[in-house]
């Protein structure tokens, strides 16, 4: 059967293409968004990824597999994005009234996005993972993950992605990329350095508790209980030491239980009444945060993202409030709603 809808696709059969591609397209998008860290930069390229897909398929002689074939043609693509992107500049405070704590540093990829886990539900492939494969599908996506990669020089990004977390042979990846064997065992060595150099402190934290496990749902009620009623001592109890926080696309970010509860404090002066609505992101709890004010409806604040460690949380990322559609969450919410949703 697949051999007669490459033959029909080779011959303009659109429906045939389609039949072939669809099974990829999930992974594919979060190949992209694993190497562009923007979620609607990692649409405009997987667009651009099938249909140059589409308008070469003549030239797909089947020597690699149709998989392959099309990482080949995404991986190409996020890099030539990579290369002449316009990256979403740093954004300015912009809370009038409201001055926030000094940050203990300026972050370096405000460009980031969170990834709805609706989008990564399915397999998009029932190929098994590759020999050289050393993350999980969970840690290759969580925010983290995707903000240090987003730091690592282009050709690196690329082979470690291939290699580390899909798997890919090093001669399959040298072909995709159009390189040598040798060089992109380099260029591993270094990626790999590279990343574990920033990710160390990750890596020395204890696990999160498994996906939907009790554990998991106690550390997220207790989060919502405290952020709801702004207990600022019941939140900061549920922090790691080491606790992060950031705010993309503003730079600013606050590492240590300290200052970040000093933000926490500030904004609970500043809003003193939220409505949490629970989702996913990246494999890790999230909320569309409301915000109450004196009419009867709850306005969307934007999008928090929670990592765990063991029974604590190790950080806090809040994205805007244009991301709350990619979760299927509205703008705003009748106060009431924004209740019941929440629990």
């Amino acid at each position: 059967m697949t051999d007669e809808l490459i033959s029909r696709a080779r011959a303009g059969d659109a429906v045939a293409f389609q039949k072939l591609t669809e099974p990829h397209r999930r992974e594919l998008h979060v190949h992209c968004y694993r190497m562009l860290g923007c979620l609607q930069d990692a649409e405009d390229t997987l667009q651009e990824t099938l249909l140059a897909a589409w308008q070469g398929f003549k030239g797909f002689e089947g020597r690699a597999s149709l998989r392959t074939w099309l990482y080949r043609i995404a991986s190409n693509r996020c890099l030539n994005a990579r290369r002449s992107a316009s990256r979403r500049p740093a954004k300015a405070w912009d809370v009038p009234g409201v001055e926030p704590p000094e940050p203990t540093r300026l972050g370096e990829v405000p460009w980031l996005d969170p990834f709805p886990d609706s989008l990564l539900d399915e397999r998009a492939t029932d190929a098994p993972p590759g020999p050289e494969v050393r993350y999980t599908q969970t840690e290759s996506i969580s925010l983290a993950f995707v903000a240090a990669l987003q730091v690592l020089p282009r050709r690196q990004l690329a082979v470690l992605i291939l290699s580390d977390i899909l798997g890919f042979e090093a001669s399959e990846v040298a072909s995709m990329i159009d390189s040598t064997i040798d060089s992109v065992n380099s260029a591993l060595k270094r990626a790999r350095a590279n990343l574990q150099q920033r990710m160390q402190i990750s890596a020395d934290r204890p696990r999160p508790p498994a996906m939907g496990s009790p554990a998991e749902e106690a550390i997220v009620a207790e989060f919502v209980r405290a952020y709801e009623s702004a207990d600022l001592d019941a939140l900061v109890a549920l922090f790691t030491d080491d606790v992060f926080m950031s705010m993309p696309p503003m730079p600013l970010e606050y590492e240590g239980r300290d200052p970040v509860a000093r933000f926490c404090a500030m904004l609970f002066r500043a809003v003193p009444r939220f409505s949490l609505v629970p989702t996913r992101a990246n494999g890790q709890p999230a909320f569309g945060a409301y915000v109450h004010s004196a009419s009867d409806v709850s306005q969307g604040g934007g999008v928090i993202a929670v990592s765990l460690s063991g029974e604590r949380i190790c950080a806090l990322t809040f994205f805007e409030q244009s991301a709350l559609p990619w979760f299927g969450l509205p703008l705003s919410l009748p106060t009431s709603a924004s209740h019941s949703r929440a629990r």
